[in-house]
């Protein structure tokens, strides 16, 4: 991927909630690049998403109905719950 890209993307991730902003990049930086296309591509599309329901699927309170962003949001909340912060 190039680097305008993955700027773009950075860009993205900026969001109105500074949690967002922290889960969100942190994904793009870890694990973006190495995911499987399908994960790249719920990633981009979780980027579409309003805050509140970002905020929402990241808490648990709602579930997309697309599998495969159900899983990259299970990823991004063990990676966050698996911090040693």
């Amino acid at each position: 991927m190039d680097e305008a890209s993955v700027g773009q993307l950075r860009w993205r991730c900026r969001r109105g909630m500074r949690e967002l902003d922290v889960l969100l990049t942190r994904y793009l930086d870890d694990a973006y690049a190495g995911a499987p296309p399908l994960e790249q591509r719920a990633f981009r599309q979780l980027l579409e998403c309003p805050d509140p329901l970002i905020h929402a699927y990241l808490l648990g309170r709602e579930t997309p109905a697309e599998g495969a962003l159900e899983s990259l949001l299970r990823r991004i909340t063990a990676s966050a719950s698996n911090d040693q912060y």
